[in-house]
């Protein structure tokens, strides 16, 4: 047998959007908080309310960028004793009834573990369509990357309003499958309002690569969402998603339920459908 080789989802789903003329809308996920179960019940039910990529956080003791919102879920998550492999398999299970694409948010010392070969395979293997590896630097990233365009994974790059030119110049050919644009400097998490800059930040981005740009951090509301779908392909949505899991828990509500309504929010927003 040879090696598995992805799907390449992210592409399909991107090029269907940019001949509507419309922004992906991309949540993430905390895989295992409240549950694995849960987690693949609330994957699906997002999709149905216009999701079209998935960001799946495989959880770490020690997230570089995360604000407290998601720690916290990485917390929670991992003291059930969840372990990467679980987590595969509820991809796994996802793909008996779901094709959306799905990126992994995961750390390098979970991927080190096994070794990078070791993990793009059996990512591949579970279906998964590419990875955010945060603390892998761009100067680190020619061996994995090649390995991973040749499976037909992506390995989804950071560019933060800090990024240099002489940085950006490695990192827009390293990009696969989309850009992940850090709307504002530090830490993930829920706030009031988008950086002035944003748009001019986003446009010069996009004349330097044909890579699909996406917009995280501080995407709280629908109307935020709506004004980065003007400048952006993607809008990223994350901690304000993970909090309303966690706010539905605590009041004893369906946290499936709960977040298919914010999300199809968010999504029609996105899409500039309300």
């Amino acid at each position: 047998m040879g090696r598995p080789r992805c799907v390449n989802r992210i592409d399909e789903r991107f090029g269907k959007l940019a001949a509507e003329a419309k922004a992906a809308f991309i949540p993430f996920v905390t895989a295992g908080d409240p549950d694995l179960g849960t987690t693949e019940r609330i994957i699906l039910a997002i999709e149905k309310q216009g999701a079209d990529v998935i960001e799946l956080g495989f959880p770490f003791s020690d997230p570089v960028a995360d604000g407290p919102v998601i720690q916290a879920s990485y917390t929670r998550a991992l003291s059930k004793g969840q372990r990467t492999e679980d987590i595969f398999r509820m991809v796994e299970s996802v793909r008996r009834a779901s094709q959306i694409p799905i990126v992994a948010m995961i750390s390098y010392s979970l991927v080190f573990r096994t070794g990078f070969d070791g993990f793009l395979e059996r990512a591949c293997r579970a279906g998964m369509d590419g990875a955010t590896i945060p603390d892998l630097p761009v100067e680190e990233m020619g061996g994995p990357q090649k390995a991973a365009r040749e499976r037909g994974f992506h390995l989804v790059c950071f560019v933060t309003p800090a990024t240099t030119a002489r940085r950006l110049s490695m990192i827009v050919p390293m990009a696969g499958g989309f850009i992940y644009y850090v709307s504002v400097r530090g830490i993930t998490g829920v706030r009031d309002s988008l950086p002035p800059d944003l748009a001019q930040n986003i446009g010069r981005l996009k004349a330097l690569t044909r890579v699909p740009v996406a917009v995280g951090f501080g995407i709280s509301k629908p109307e935020h969402a709506r004004a980065v779908a003007q400048v952006a392909d993607g809008v990223i949505v994350g901690s304000a998603l993970v909090k309303c899991v966690r706010t539905a828990v605590e009041r004893g509500a369906d946290p499936v339920h709960e977040v298919a309504e914010l999300a199809g929010r968010m999504a029609r927003a996105a899409k500039r459908e309300e």
